[in-house]
């Protein structure tokens, strides 16, 4: 398990690089920005629906 933490940690910009390369390789250029927006909204409606169900919380809390 220790080890493991270090491999993680040695990120570096080549490796960064690799990965964005082997990224554009797979999806191509067209496809990465629609798959950025489908998570961007993905991640906005998540934090919408947090956003709701916290006053139903507060209303449980108080009675």
């Amino acid at each position: 398990m220790y080890s493991l933490g270090i491999y993680f940690g040695m990120i570096g910009g080549p490796q960064v690089i690799i990965i964005v390369v082997v990224i554009l390789l797979l999806f191509g250029g067209r496809k990465i920005p629609e798959l950025m927006k489908g998570l961007g909204s993905g991640i906005k409606e998540f934090k919408n629906a947090a956003k709701e169900e916290e006053p139903e919380e507060k209303i449980e809390s108080k009675k």
